[in-house]
């Protein structure tokens, strides 16, 4: 196998990884004004990704590094072309960064307020634009024959890919409600298990089309194989909730997301970037690659740290791996009072 098809491959992997973990980060974050009805139950929700979710962010940057080191022209292209809403996707998730380092730094309702909507809306817009970004890849973005994208923004808000969107934002959100009956005991852990039903069922009806489209426009066998697992995952978890197993619920949500993000790689490959245009160009493995020798260096440093980092972050969940509720969090003291 070619080094090009390798790190196209640990490329998927890496996405895959990103988008099954932070995926519930979002969903949690998107979840925090609907399932956090009091302060304690917000504190809760905020607590139950308190310990990873700076963890899960990590593969969103390895995924941007190895592609700039491996797929230098794909790297380019892209954040030239997607540059506004690759620019939104990271005002919101620094905004959101800081809110949960934040919101607990001053004893105010009003402050802690305004740092909830900035974990809500900093999960909410990445969780769509995801999906809009990764459905234009997959449909083609209008490239010239100097490999330089030369659409606006609203090429990007075409139908295909505003479904896209609506499919990843109902996914997070069920992946999110999935994690939190699951990390949680009490009242919102019973809440929570009742909406990962409901908002299960609307995203596999959004995942369906999708994939469905996605597979008669550019799918091929592979990706048909891949995008039917998925959808009987999510189906599976969707039946294992309702019966109260909350943990195979959250796998099989686990498992579509991942699924389902090989299956649009699968369905791409060879191309990174197609294009739309007739005598325009397409980015592929070997067009968009860098040289051989950086990609044998960058392999060798891959297999020595990625096992690493796959073991500390195995360890951090485990560690805090225990359900958490209501009577785990301290009562705030009044102002001007003393406990």
């Amino acid at each position: 196998m070619e080094l090009t098809t390798v790190w196209f491959i640990l490329i998927a992997v890496l996405w895959i990884g990103y988008f099954t973990l932070e995926g519930f980060d979002f969903g949690v974050g998107i979840l925090l004004p609907v399932l956090g009805r009091t302060e304690s139950e917000r504190r809760v929700l905020i607590n139950t990704i308190g310990p990873v979710w700076d963890g899960n962010e990590v593969w969103l940057l390895v995924a941007g590094g190895a592609t700039f080191a491996a797929f230098p022209e794909w790297y380019a292209t892209l954040f030239s072309g997607f540059y506004l809403p690759l620019l939104l996707i990271l005002v919101a998730l620094i905004a959101r960064g800081v809110a949960f380092e934040y919101r607990a730094k001053r004893d105010d309702e009003r402050w802690r307020a305004a740092w909830d909507k900035a974990i809500f809306f900093g999960s909410l817009l990445p969780a769509v634009l995801w999906g809009v970004a990764f459905a234009n890849i997959l449909r083609g973005v209008p490239i010239d024959a100097h490999k330089e994208y030369v659409g606006g923004f609203f090429n990007l808000l075409n139908p295909y890919a505003l479904l896209g969107g609506v499919m990843t934002l109902l996914l997070f959100t069920a992946h999110g409600a999935m994690f939190v009956s699951l990390k949680t005991d009490g009242d919102i852990r019973h809440r929570a298990r009742v909406l990962a039903g409901g908002t299960g069922l609307a995203a596999a009806a959004a995942a369906v089309a999708f994939l469905g489209w996605t597979q008669v426009s550019t799918g091929n066998l592979g990706s048909a194989f891949l995008f039917v697992a998925a959808a009987v995952s999510l189906l599976a978890g969707l039946v294992a909730i309702q019966r109260h197993r909350e943990g195979w619920g959250f796998l099989g949500t686990f498992a579509a997301i991942a699924l389902g993000v090989a299956g649009l790689f699968v369905a791409l490959f060879p191309d990174v970037m197609p294009t739309s245009l007739a005598d325009g160009v397409s980015l592929t493995t070997t067009s968009a690659a860098a040289t051989h020798y950086t990609l044998g260096i960058m392999t060798v440093v891959a297999v020595i740290f990625t096992p690493l980092v796959l073991a500390y972050q195995a360890w951090t969940y485990w560690v805090f791996r225990k359900r958490i509720s209501v009577h785990h969090i301290p009562v705030l003291a009044a102002p001007g009072t003393t406990r």
